[in-house]
């Protein structure tokens, strides 16, 4: 019987322990809120902040140590797991010197922009290709085939060999794919 108690204790300890290091297995996504806020010095929804929490879809693997955060590049914060290889972008509300002074142009419904024709993008230029919608956004680098102003479709690639895509211009050196939902 003295045997047997201390491999019934361990194995009470081992189901005890398990839950925990089912926890640890994903990324905690309030870290990640709490230290994108830190970095970029504003609070989710504020000026220069965070637009939206990140996505709870998302389950990325523990990272072993503190992730790094970067930015904001292309109106997001860059969030990266040296160690593991992930990082993930994290929009941002556009900074308190533009919100002072109204909507950004980027985001601005197309009555309140004025009329541009003025090519922002022009052909062989790499650009930001995004997607997403308000808790998330992805995004990847691609050379334009085209110019292109404010507002017109133009096409994309990877590169020379690769399928073009059609996007549309946004703003300088960013295009987004039709069809996801505005900011």
């Amino acid at each position: 019987m003295t045997r047997t108690m201390p491999i019934a204790l361990a194995a009470a300890l081992g189901l005890l322990a398990q839950p925990a290091l089912a926890q640890q297995k994903f990324e905690n996504l309030d870290r990640i809120d709490s230290l994108v806020a830190m970095t970029v010095g504003a609070n989710l929804g504020e000026p220069g902040g965070p637009r939206a929490p990140v996505d709870r879809r998302l389950r990325l693997a523990a990272c072993p140590t503190t992730p790094s955060v970067e930015g904001p590049v292309f109106g997001a914060a860059m969030v990266k797991c040296e160690a593991l290889g992930w990082r993930i972008r994290v929009p941002l509300v556009a900074g308190a010197a533009a919100a002072a002074s109204g909507p950004v142009a980027r985001y601005a419904p197309a009555a309140a922009r004025p009329a541009q024709k003025e090519a922002v993008v022009k052909k062989g230029d790499p650009v930001q290709l995004t997607a997403g919608n308000s808790s998330f956004e992805v995004s990847r680098v691609m050379i334009a085939d085209e110019d292109g102003a404010i507002g017109e479709t133009i096409r994309v690639r990877e590169d020379k060999r690769s399928t073009p895509i059609f996007a549309q211009v946004v703003d300088m050196g960013i295009v987004r794919i039709p069809g996801f939902k505005d900011f």
